[in-house]
């Protein structure tokens, strides 16, 4: 079983995921979707968002734009983090489960996709 974090707003993916008030926790189990809760995340610091996150047992953030220390902390305590997703939570969730969220669609506008990666003027090719 995998707990994902998403931040929430409005029913959507939130687009910045170091201010977001908060996430929904949901419990992912060979391609099924099971129970969801939602955390309030107040710490919007690195350090505190992820020991929130490390002590609700999250394995993975599926989020929008991510500054790179609160990535950096989040892979430090061995958190998978999925960034540049937008998009209906439902429709990402279920993406998500079954193994297709990569595949385009929900990548944020401007985002190169998962070839590329972050560098100082924008999406650098590998």
């Amino acid at each position: 079983m995998t707990t994902i974090a998403i931040p929430h707003w409005q029913g959507r993916v939130s687009p910045v995921f170091d201010v977001a008030a908060t996430l929904w926790l949901v419990e992912v189990d060979a391609g099924r979707i099971g129970s969801r809760t939602v955390l309030a995340v107040s710490d919007e610091t690195a350090s505190g968002r992820t020991a929130a996150l490390s002590a609700a047992g999250v394995d993975v953030v599926i989020c929008g734009a991510v500054s790179w220390p609160l990535q950096a902390a989040l892979l430090g305590a061995g958190i998978r983090v999925i960034p540049q997703i937008c998009g209906d939570i439902e429709r990402v969730l279920e993406a998500f489960a079954q193994g297709v969220l990569d595949q385009g669609g929900f990548w944020m506008p401007g985002c190169c996709g998962r070839r590329h990666r972050r560098g100082r003027r924008g999406c650098v090719g590998r």
